[in-house]
């Protein structure tokens, strides 16, 4: 099988030594041609190249979940076409790597890379739903780009802190949990919309019935798939039933006051498979093809743990099996 190997050199948790014996363990049962990557976004050109240049069966994600994002946005450059597009397999290398163990991959890059080559032989894999992202006609952002995203996108709360944490990293902070907590808790502190939400759920209507609007929303989170993040190891599930074979579940609070903000970050420390969040100020959809979200003010936007700056309007559509994953 002819293989493009992506490498993300700045992976939190790999070294050269690594990537090297990772790079030769691959290479025994692919032709592989290895390309680091060298600027943000250039994962995406290389998949796009891989995926135009029609010789290409399989590309391997080496990095973390970023890394994989720009991967999949380069296979579905086009579109999905998942017959005919390139396989994508993952190697997890970030910090929390939510892709691949929601996929079931250890999350070690050594057993990681075992399995891959295991599900290699077995001719293993599975077609997975994905999440797009598209500016709303009439809006400001109309002209935004689509954007794919595997595993979640947030808008307002969380995005506010995933983009707190890129500024800390770009100090030369190491990316770890407790970054992570102390920035919910700075964002916490700095929020100008804890009592009022300023976010709009909007859901066209069917055959048969009007649009639902549902308004004064806080925070807004769209998973593609359980669980939506870890803290260590533990998982946490805001939205338990979004699975890679359904569309987009959502997850929103219409109030950030203290004790809320205690109570359901409780639920979510404590959450599971089977149960998730809940309570009057908590709202959860399940299986959603096409919504939108808009916001009264400019709000942070972030997809797979990537900060893409503000926005006050998202479309959002669920598209089932548009990529083939090797598992």
């Amino acid at each position: 099988m002819r293989a493009l190997l992506v490498v993300n050199p700045a992976a939190t948790t790999t070294s050269a030594r690594t990537r090297d014996v990772l790079t030769h363990a691959l290479a025994s049962d692919l032709k592989l041609e290895v390309a680091e990557t060298q600027y943000r976004g250039h994962a995406r050109d290389l998949a796009r190249q891989a995926t135009e240049g029609g010789e290409t069966e399989l590309v391997v994600a080496l990095g973390g979940d970023g890394t994989v994002n720009e991967v999949v946005n380069g296979l579905l450059a086009s579109g999905p076409d998942p017959e005919s597009h390139p396989r994508l397999a993952v190697v997890p290398g970030g910090s929390t790597n939510v892709f691949a163990r929601a996929l079931g991959l250890p999350n070690d890059v050594v057993e990681a890379t075992g399995a891959l080559l295991d599900a290699l032989r077995d001719g293993s894999e599975r077609t997975i739903g994905l999440g797009l992202a598209a500016g709303t006609p009439g809006t400001d952002d109309e002209g935004v780009p689509d954007r794919w995203f595997t595993f979640c996108a947030g808008f307002g709360f969380d995005a506010g802190v995933v983009g707190r944490v890129e500024q800390q990293r770009e100090r030369g902070k190491r990316s770890t949990h407790a970054l992570y907590v102390r920035q919910v808790v700075r964002q916490f502190l700095g929020e100008a919309n804890r009592r009022g939400g300023v976010i709009t759920l909007e859901r066209p209507g069917g055959t048969e019935g009007a649009a639902e609007i549902v308004e004064n929303l806080a925070l807004a989170i769209i998973c593609n798939t359980a669980p939506w993040s870890y803290l260590g190891n533990r998982p946490i599930y805001p939205s338990p039933d979004a699975s890679f074979d359904t569309a987009l579940d959502v997850f929103a609070l219409s109030k950030l006051s203290p004790a809320a903000v205690a109570r359901y970050a409780t639920q979510l420390l404590t959450s599971t498979p089977e149960r998730g969040p809940h309570g009057k100020h908590a709202l959860s959809h399940h299986d959603l093809t096409n919504f939108t979200l808009h916001s009264q003010v400019p709000l942070p936007f972030q997809m797979d743990g990537d900060h893409l700056g503000l926005r006050t309007s998202v479309t959002f559509t669920g598209v089932r099996r548009a990529l083939r994953v090797i598992v």
